[in-house]
């Protein structure tokens, strides 16, 4: 899933993005204030990791925007400072949560994850349709019990669509939310890559409506 970073100093923004790629989210960084209001509030993002000290418009006001615009993602805030009168600050502008820098990346993550498990788009560390599990702390994927190796661009596939199980995803939103910002993929990528996992899964999981996208359908309620 798709996570914005807005971090003006380019080795802790860097940092970051290799964190969050290493756990199974796909980043995208901006470096200034502007650039992360519009992109926030054109684009579809599962949460942000927002500095509050940025050039040309400063974090708190790039907040401050979405909100009023009704950009409802869960945003973490990041700051050198630690005052209270600043948290307090960053959570009447709307933010979720809030680090201090240096801060550990395990904690970002502990702390992302649990923003986007309230929010409702990642429910549980644990998916399952048709007897495939994709586990995403442990980023592991198994079918019937059987571990399944695969690479993480198949992870992260695997991931989008049963986030979206029971829903028709097309070539388009897949590789928008699968590709990292510097990765452009080929016209055939997307079905290449599903050919792939189908081999590797062994079972009808992932199903193709021509014309139109990917589909895991959800397990029939009990």
């Amino acid at each position: 899933m798709r996570i914005l970073v807005v971090e003006d100093e380019a080795l802790i923004a860097q940092s970051i993005k290799a964190a969050l790629q290493e756990a199974g989210f796909v980043p995208e960084v901006v470096s200034d204030g502007n650039t992360a209001w519009f992109q926030g509030g054109t684009e579809d993002y599962a949460a942000a990791v927002l500095d509050i000290g940025l050039p040309q418009l400063d974090g708190l006001s790039v907040l401050r925007n979405w909100r009023q615009e009704k950009v409802n993602m869960p945003v973490i805030l990041l700051t050198a400072k630690g005052s209270w009168s600043e948290r307090v600050d960053g959570i009447d502008a709307g933010a979720d949560d809030y680090l201090v820098k240096p801060f550990h990346m395990e904690e970002l993550i502990a702390r992302l994850r649990a923003l986007v498990r309230r929010s409702g788009v990642e429910r549980t560390p644990q998916m399952a349709a048709k007897g495939l599990i994709l586990d995403t702390r442990q980023m592991k994927v198994s079918v019937d019990g059987a571990p399944i190796k695969v690479t993480p661009l198949e992870f992260r596939l695997l991931n989008y669509l049963l986030h979206n199980r029971g829903r028709v995803v097309s070539q388009e939103e897949l590789a928008t939310n699968i590709y990292y910002q510097d990765q452009e993929p080929d016209s055939n990528a997307i079905e290449v890559l599903v050919g792939r996992l189908r081999r590797k899964l062994k079972a009808k999981i992932i199903e193709t409506r021509r014309g139109f996208g990917y589909l895991i359908e959800a397990d029939d309620p009990t």
